[in-house]
């Protein structure tokens, strides 16, 4: 928010220099982001007349000006296309100096000029330089520019948070400074206008609590060539605003003022009546700015006779615009519900002031001031005749007022100051807060009523939080917090989601932070089986859901990195997915699972280029070892599987079921190439996702004694179907081999020739070892043979010779 320093000063005048009503603004929670002058430095610019104009004797585009200055009369040559007789502009005279460049006595093409007429530009009040800057015809001649225009002020730009929407007008700008310096503060007095018509404007209100109230009032016979005071148009200019005509520029007014939007409709334009109404998905309107939308369900229209004139609290429409040749008007102000404008200007790629406003909250009480106040100001400037003040609204709608209770002893423990109870009542008298004195429970404090102004006052705190604000943050004390500390225990059975990270940064990952928010057609694409948690005011389209898992987006990560050159990549991250309970009748937080999971993608080559090893793509095995890696660490390795599974996001054949002693912990695989295509990746892609949940759970290392005595291997081969799986494999030579055996490993994988189609041949060390006693020839063998005869039982294994 823009506003120049002397308006706020004909509100509250502290005495203090410009730069500490920045610092005292800015500690009190308003921040200001910085401060520019209304001007350049110049000097011996005055109020000039164009007495006449005529043509330059040799240059088409130069005329030569006849300017009093108030004490005299000069020549002055000029290529302004605006430059004419009856006019007044900001006149430099010879020896004048704009920032550094003085003026001097020319020639141009053969005449002479003593002095320059200015542009905005010029004077450094704004770039434009399209025509001489006009000043109102009752400009004194001869005065001073800076004086005139009061040049000599400075333009503030406020960063406000959401919850102080109050402080979007001047009116509230002022009650805060004022509220900080303990001084009164002169608000405008606004006057009811007495009509002197009957007409009025039916109205109907169909959208409940989104459009509460309306307040409107018919003013005829206005005259819209009626030219805006020069007061109001540098008012509105340093409040970042261009004057357009009496109309826009007092509605332009009331909202930089009393922070109420406004509009007003060409009343012969309207048709029947005004409905407020929410929008039906489809319905076209063309805007102010001659766009044309097409509105969505959930959107608060303005609705006539025609159809919808205009989107409720963001913009009008074009069809009953005031235009140059309206003299009938119907004035609107309105309330519309924050929560029913949140999000719809940017949901259309608008932002409008009215919208900014409208979705943070305004004062649902001022609107029938705000509407005597635009009038008393447009009867001045543009003449005519009002109507009465029609307040249409839903009472049992309204947003009615809260009370909050306030008690001294908790502002004491909160704040750690001791506030004196006058003190605090006359903090809350200033901040427009009603209230009394009452005791809670036995402890005195005050039951404070939120004002209509004000919609970020619901608790306790927020209103602790304004005490402590007005009372001066510097001025709290600051002690060292004084607490019991007691030492949590850290079971050893349990293992951090660091040492997991540290795990996978050790096998070449690095770690990921995506947004929660993710694009709904992209994961649908790789998690159609879980119904996505939709948000009601999206940052963007493609940010519309709550992720179902962490795969959408890493999987935009990667392939942001590919499109920049790395054709090698490997990301992790850690974090909540949200998904919704089957079958609920209504979304509910109880409805959504929220789990902690650690996900990760991989692709590109095995190892990084280096002279020592052939490039190898990465495989399936190979983002399996460095799960079976981050397992282990439990050291419980073998209570873990990965059982093939059907994922509808992994390619059938190469994904697979991770499951902890028939617990399902998460998926491991190869991105569908369906996906794969449609992302435009041309290397495959490989993904995981555990719940961390069932990996912190580890096994304790138990102590034991060394055997003394030798170990014993002994190799098979064996033949099997290419069906069958190592893991069945492993599982039954463990269920057969008795307690000696020390140590299984495959160690060779083998199809072709010799071997029958459709078998393969799996190569197995088995290591055999006894604590106590060296293992006979006799034992080994007996357990060998028990060994084959089970793999043959079970899989219709054989020897291979």
């Amino acid at each position: 928010m823009k506003f120049s320093e002397s308006w706020l000063r004909e509100f509250v005048n502290p005495d203090l220099t410009t730069q500490e009503l920045v610092e005292q603004l800015t500690m009190a929670g308003l921040e200001v982001d910085g401060i520019t002058p209304v001007a350049s430095t110049f000097s011996k610019v005055v109020v000039g007349a164009i007495i006449e104009v005529s043509p330059h004797p040799d240059a088409d585009k130069l005329v030569v000006c006849k300017v009093s200055s108030g004490d005299g009369y000069h020549q002055v040559v000029c290529g302004a296309p605006n430059a004419r007789a009856g006019i007044k502009v900001p006149f430099a005279m010879v020896g004048a100096r704009l920032e550094d460049f003085k003026i001097k006595k020319a020639k141009l093409r053969g005449v002479e000029s003593f002095g320059m007429l200015c542009s905005e530009r010029e004077l450094g009040i704004s770039d434009s330089h399209d025509g001489l800057m006009e000043l109102a015809h009752d400009a004194p001649v001869g005065e001073d520019v800076r004086t005139y225009l009061d040049l000599d002020d400075v333009i503030f730009e406020l960063d406000l948070t959401p919850n102080r929407s109050d402080c979007l007008g001047m009116t509230g700008l002022a009650r805060e400074t004022g509220l900080i310096n303990s001084i009164d503060v002169s608000y405008p007095v606004i006057t009811a206008v007495t009509p002197t018509i009957e007409d009025t404007f039916p109205v109907e209100l169909d959208a409940g609590a989104a459009c509460p109230r309306f307040v409107g009032r018919v003013i005829r016979n206005i005259d819209l060539n009626a030219e805006t005071p020069g007061w109001m148009k540098e008012k509105l200019r340093r409040s970042g605003l261009r004057s357009i005509d009496p109309v826009v520029d007092v509605t332009n007014y009331i909202m930089m003022e009393l922070n109420h939007p406004m509009h007003a409709y060409d009343l012969t334009k309207l048709q029947e009546r005004i409905i407020v109404r929410y929008a039906n998905a489809g319905e076209t309107l063309k805007l102010l700015d001659d766009s044309e939308i097409e509105t969505q369900a959930g959107s608060v229209l303005i609705t006539d006779g025609s159809g919808p004139i205009g989107l409720a609290g963001i913009m009008g429409g074009a069809s009953t615009a005031v235009a140059e040749d309206s003299t009938n008007i119907f004035l609107e102000c309105a309330f519309f519900a924050p929560t029913a404008i949140s999000g719809k200007a940017r949901s259309y790629g608008m932002n409008t002031d009215a919208a900014h406003r409208f979705e943070r909250g305004v004062d649902w009480q001022g609107q029938v001031d705000a509407v005597e106040r635009a009038t008393g100001l447009l009867l001045e400037i543009a003449g005519g005749q009002a109507g009465p003040v029609i307040d249409t609204h839903l009472k049992d709608e309204l947003p009615g007022t809260r009370d909050v209770m306030l008690r001294a002893g908790r502002i004491k423990k909160l704040l750690g100051v001791e506030i004196a109870d006058d003190d605090i009542e006359n903090m809350l008298t200033r901040l427009g807060f009603p209230h009394r004195a009452q005791n809670f429970d036995s402890a005195p404090g005050w039951q404070v009523t939120a004002p209509s102004h004000r919609f970020d006052i619901d608790i306790e705190a927020d209103l602790i939080e304004e005490i402590s604000r007005v009372y001066g943050y510097n001025n709290l004390p600051i002690r060292t917090p004084v607490t019991s500390l007691e030492m949590r225990p850290a079971p050893e059975s349990e293992m951090g989601l660091e040492r997991i990270c540290d795990q996978l940064v050790a096998r070449g990952y690095q770690e990921a932070i995506t947004y929660s928010f993710v694009d709904p057609r992209l994961q649908a694409l790789i998690d159609p089986e879980f119904e996505p948690v939709g948000l009601e005011n999206p940052l963007s389209s493609e940010m519309s859901v709550m992720r179902t898992t962490l795969w959408t987006g890493l999987l935009k990560a990667l392939i942001y990195n590919i499109n920049r050159q790395q054709d090698r990549v490997r990301l992790f991250e850690t974090g909540l997915r949200f998904r919704q309970l089957p079958n609920q009748e209504a979304l509910l937080m109880d409805n959504i699972i929220q789990e902690k999971v650690i996900a990760g993608v991989a692709t590109g080559k095995k190892a990084p280029e280096n002279w020592a090893d052939v490039a190898v793509d990465l495989d399936f095995f190979d983002v399996k070892g460095d799960l079976e890696s981050i397992l282990s660490l439990t050291g419980a390795l073998s209570e873990f599987e990965f059982v093939p599974a059907d994922h509808s996001g992994l390619q059938r054949g190469q994904s697979a079921e991770i499951r902890r002693q028939g617990a399902h912990v998460g998926y491991l695989g190869l991105l569908d190439p369906r996906v794969q295509t449609s992302l435009d990746v041309k290397h495959p892609i490989y993904l995981f996702e555990l719940k961390v949940s069932e990996l912190i759970t580890k096994s304790l290392p138990q102590a034991q004694v060394l055997s003394r005595f030798p170990e014993v291997r002994r190799d098979i081969a064996i033949i099997v179907d290419q069906a069958v799986n190592a893991g069945e494999i492993r599982a039954c030579v463990e269920a057969h081999a008795g307690s000696s055996l020390q140590n299984l490993k495959l160690f060779d994988v083998y199809q072709g020739k010799g071997i029958e189609t459709n078998r393969k041949s799996l190569a197995l060390g088995l290591t055999f070892q006894h604590p106590s006693r060296t293992l006979t020839d006799e034992e080994i063998s007996s357990s060998m043979d028990e060994i084959v005869a089970s793999l043959e039982a079970a899989f219709g294994a054989s020897l291979r010779n």
